[in-house]
């Protein structure tokens, strides 16, 4: 049995989340096309058994886009990103342009340098490159010397995606299972079932607003029949709490049966879901408020 844990790694929106749901073959973490979705490590769990004692199990850990931060939510998240090159058997570094596109990319070369740890580099999105583009890419970071391999993939499609995990497996050791065979997430289903509703409110609204928005969960009950979820969207304005509920609600009640609906097929089960909007001004720079939303452990 091989194992291992690998970290995924890039700036904003280059599709990290969309390829660790490929590789699972089903939804544990949001995608949407907003910038700085992900704010927690997500962990996801790929295992492949032969037998009773053979094959292989890799702990992919989703990370947070890398990005200049913009307040103390935003530093937390950059801190997390990065604290995982310290913590995993492989790096996949996800681009979907060349260098010269930005400070990104270059700032996350150099910190790559600066460990031994195997890296993979992943060109994704390359059902909308051109021929020639990719080729001009694949040389550019090919020349930097950096890492072991670089793999072309579309992980919207799924594109490439097995030959990827048969390079990272090449890259395992030998090593214990670290979860049972069943599991692809170590996280709650509380969990996952905030993330569908912060998903459903990046949908939904535009401009500033999705992002100073937290949800938390505030009741979870397992009935017979019926899952009754109760459930806040934290906003850090009363105007920003006004454009969520919409004109008669009827934001809200999007969101709220958009999000109850994939709830209802993670669970299985019938869902009953309140959400309320609560104003909680400035929680993105007050460390009270990230540790309190689940953010940040002290």
């Amino acid at each position: 049995m091989k194992s291992g844990f690998i970290g995924i790694i890039g700036r904003p929106n280059v599709g990290k989340s969309t390829l660790l749901n490929a590789i699972l073959g089903e939804k544990i973490a949001i995608t949407t096309d907003k910038p700085q979705t992900t704010r927690n490590s997500i962990r996801g769990i790929y295992t492949r058994l032969d037998g009773a004692t053979e094959g292989c199990q890799m702990v992919f850990i989703d990370t947070p886009g890398i990005h200049k931060p913009k307040n103390k939510l935003g530093a937390y998240m950059t801190d997390m990103a990065l604290s995982t090159l310290k913590e995993v058997d492989v790096i996949l570094f996800l681009v979907d342009s060349d260098l010269s596109q930005g400070p990104g990319d270059p700032y996350i070369v150099e910190l790559l340098k600066q460990t031994e740890t195997p890296k993979i580099l992943i060109i994704n999105k390359i059902d909308l490159l051109e021929p020639e583009y990719f080729r001009a890419m694949y040389e550019e970071y090919e020349a930097l010397g950096v890492f072991d391999s670089i793999y072309g993939v579309s992980a919207l499609e799924g594109k490439n995606v097995p030959a990827l995990l048969e390079k990272i497996e090449s890259l395992l050791v030998e090593g214990p299972m670290f979860f049972p065979d069943y599991m692809v997430t170590d996280h709650p289903e509380r969990f996952i079932v905030s993330e569908l509703i912060r998903e459903k409110i990046l949908l939904y609204l535009e401009d500033e607003v999705p992002h100073g928005v937290a949800v938390e969960i505030e009741s979870y009950s397992e009935e017979p029949k019926i899952t009754k979820i109760g459930a806040v969207i934290y906003c850090e304005k009363k105007s920003h709490k006004g454009i969520i509920i919409g004109k008669e609600g009827k934001k809200l009640k999007g969101i709220g049966k958009s999000a109850r609906l994939e709830i209802e097929g993670l669970l299985g089960t019938k869902v009953f879901l309140e959400i309320w909007v609560k104003v909680r001004e400035n929680w993105r720079n007050s460390d009270f408020a990230i540790s309190d939303l689940g953010y940040k452990k002290e």
